[in-house]
């Protein structure tokens, strides 16, 4: 079997922690991840994963494994790099990351649309609500919206990210349609649960204030929350390029138009300036492009 690919699989199986998730990952069957990584420990004559029940580790041989083998591979990739600067074709796989949210509304599409110009390119897209180790999770880009994105990392920014708040007609018939800010207090606000659970900011030009709500229903992710509001679930704190669509139908009404969350951005992260691939440098760009013609 060929090393380098039993390499991928160790280093995949080292930081998923799981057979079961590296298979899904890699898009193969969970055989033949554990037939790979009995394959190097053959060749190495050492084991290098302890299997239980719950888990998956390291050895103290897997740990030379692992860090020989992020260096070499690394190494390999460099090669690879070097030797097709001549063909102007994108080649390989790269790895994206973003929320669910992004991902169903904006990116999944674009990203879509940048194969099509290079056809001999693989893109792996994490949609997910959680914060990865891009080095320990292999991302080579991560979209994140933020008002403060990690200092570790290097950031671009690819375009603003206005929120609103919305909620269905119906539902404001019913329940009154909120005037002032302290009027969210008596409402069903749909809140986050990971932030700005039971405090929303709001700004009005200098003006700002801070509301205390109440939320039956709170969700980590903003689909969740806007499939609420349209089931007339209450009032939700909306990114832009979610409600837009919906407002523009009628679906859903602004809220308080006047006032508006804090505004984010939405930045292209990644690890680090070196030995940034040709295929990341298109995609940034290509980003950049979309995003800035976009009406947000």
């Amino acid at each position: 079997m060929d090393r380098l690919t039993a390499m991928r699989v160790f280093v995949a199986v080292a930081s998923n922690g799981s057979f079961s998730a590296t298979a899904d990952q890699l898009d193969m069957s969970r055989a033949m991840v554990t037939r790979y990584v009995g394959t190097l420990e053959q060749w190495l004559g050492a084991r290098l994963l302890q299997r239980t029940t719950r888990s998956v580790t390291l050895t103290d041989a897997g740990e030379t494994c692992l860090r020989r083998s992020q260096q070499m591979l690394a190494l390999v990739d460099d090669v690879e790099q070097e030797t097709s600067r001549h063909d102007t074709a994108l080649r390989g796989q790269l790895r994206v990351t973003c929320s669910i949210s992004f991902a169903y509304a904006q990116l999944a599409a674009v990203l879509s649309d940048f194969l099509k110009l290079h056809p001999q390119l693989k893109i792996d897209l994490n949609a997910s609500e959680g914060a990865l180790n891009l080095v320990e999770a292999r991302i080579d880009l991560a979209i994140r919206i933020s008002a403060e994105p990690d200092p570790t990392l290097i950031g671009r920014v690819l375009a603003p990210c206005a929120s609103v708040l919305v909620a269905t007609p119906d539902y404001l018939a019913a329940q009154g349609t909120p005037s002032v800010p302290a009027d969210l207090e008596t409402h069903q606000c749909l809140s986050f649960a990971n932030f700005g659970k039971s405090t929303w900011s709001l700004r009005r030009g200098e003006e700002s204030c801070e509301v205390r709500v109440r939320s039956q229903l709170s969700a980590n992710e903003a689909t969740a929350l806007l499939q609420a509001a349209l089931a007339g679930g209450g009032v939700a704190m909306q990114p832009t390029y979610l409600a837009n669509p919906h407002l523009a139908s009628g679906r859903l009404l602004a809220v308080l138009p006047e006032w508006q969350p804090p505004d984010m951005s939405i930045y292209a992260l990644y690890p680090s300036r070196r030995h940034l691939s040709p295929a990341v440098r298109a995609l940034l760009d290509f980003l950049v492009q979309r995003f800035a013609s976009l009406p947000w």
